[in-house]
């Protein structure tokens, strides 16, 4: 009975959808953390009888055939790079983008790394850093008797000096976005690799065309929405429960012409 293999196909692709949405709902308060969602597709059919032909010669065609699904599968679990809110946390090395683009991180192996997660700190020689260590990309150093540091919109970063009126420049923050955001590879720590379906990135400074603004003080939140999350639980609850139900429902009919047979 193939209702059993089907049913079954629709209880792994629940199963899926659920780990998508634990993902989502963990990460609720995961700074800059994207939230996922997973796509279905049907898949192939089995024709038992062929539209559009006659039975017999001289006849009209068949208008409706008989074509029976075979289930569901996962194609993929697309990653939603939507704007999180604005957090204001007046921490001056916690800068937020409103609007396109990401951070250019240097990781571990040299590697240029982004992320949307800007809460930053001064590394042993000044550097600014992530809270994983990694430098800030491209990397300059913040001096040791700096009293105040301010980012404006642009990324500009300056240094107020002690016995000067005027801040000092110290580099320019630029930012990267990509021709397909959900193409990116998450691989964790808040941090997007390049990939071949995100396309090459294109370097910028914020406040230009196509480029958002950074903000200073402030945290992007995870666009993760709780009511919608629950929502879709309930959802993928109810539709594991109605395939759990046909499985059941086609064991009995199988026991049953089973009884008949005997």
């Amino acid at each position: 009975m193939k209702a059993l293999a089907i049913a079954a196909t629709g209880m792994s692709a629940q199963q899926t959808n659920l780990e998508v949405i634990a993902n989502n709902v963990a990460n609720i308060n995961t700074t800059g953390f994207k939230r996922s969602r997973a796509e279905f597709a049907d898949l192939l059919y089995q024709t038992n009888r062929a539209a559009g032909v006659p039975n017999r010669g001289g006849e009209l065609p068949v208008p409706e055939g008989t074509r029976i699904g075979l289930g569901v599968r996962t194609v993929a679990v697309r990653n939603l790079h939507e704007q999180g809110s604005l957090q204001t946390t007046s921490n001056p090395l916690d800068l937020a983008i409103n609007g396109r683009g990401y951070f250019n991180i240097t990781g571990p192996d040299g590697e240029t790394l982004y992320t949307r997660a800007g809460g930053f700190n001064l590394g042993p020689n000044g550097e600014i850093i992530t809270l994983d260590g990694y430098q800030v990309d491209p990397g300059f150093a913040v001096p040791a008797d700096t009293l105040h540091i301010i980012v404006n919109q642009s990324g500009e970063i300056y240094a107020q000096l002690p016995n000067q009126v005027d801040p000092q420049l110290l580099g320019q923050l630029t930012l990267s976005t990509f021709p397909n955001d959900a193409g990116l590879e998450a691989i964790g720590d808040n941090l997007f690799r390049e990939s071949p379906s995100s396309g090459q990135p294109v370097g910028g400074v914020a406040g230009d065309p196509g480029f958002g603004t950074i903000h200073q003080g402030y945290l992007e939140a995870s666009n993760v929405d709780p009511v919608k999350e629950i929502t879709e639980l309930i959802s993928a609850q109810r539709a594991y429960e109605m395939n759990s139900k046909v499985i059941q429902a086609a064991d009995e009919m199988a026991s049953t012409t089973a009884k008949g047979i005997r």
